[in-house]
């Protein structure tokens, strides 16, 4: 699931999504690992909300350049 952004970059727009969801199931998951004190490296929480963004960024990125190519 660790995906780095290069091949972010490749997914179509149905990939971008499957793998934000994944994403902030993860980020759930380690939310509930973090409050029961299982979670014993607290930087995986960043790295998750971080590719959450970059995955919010790539989406929207899609989504203008398509409403650029209907004008």
């Amino acid at each position: 699931m660790a995906k780095n952004t290069d091949q972010l970059r490749d997914l179509d727009i149905a990939g971008l999504v499957a793998e934000l969801r994944a994403s902030k199931q993860e980020a759930l998951n380690l939310r509930f690992r973090h409050a029961t004190g299982q979670l014993d490296r607290t930087s995986e929480l960043q790295k998750v909300r971080r590719r959450i963004a970059r995955l919010n960024t790539l989406i929207r990125q899609r989504e203008i350049a398509a409403a650029g190519a209907g004008e």
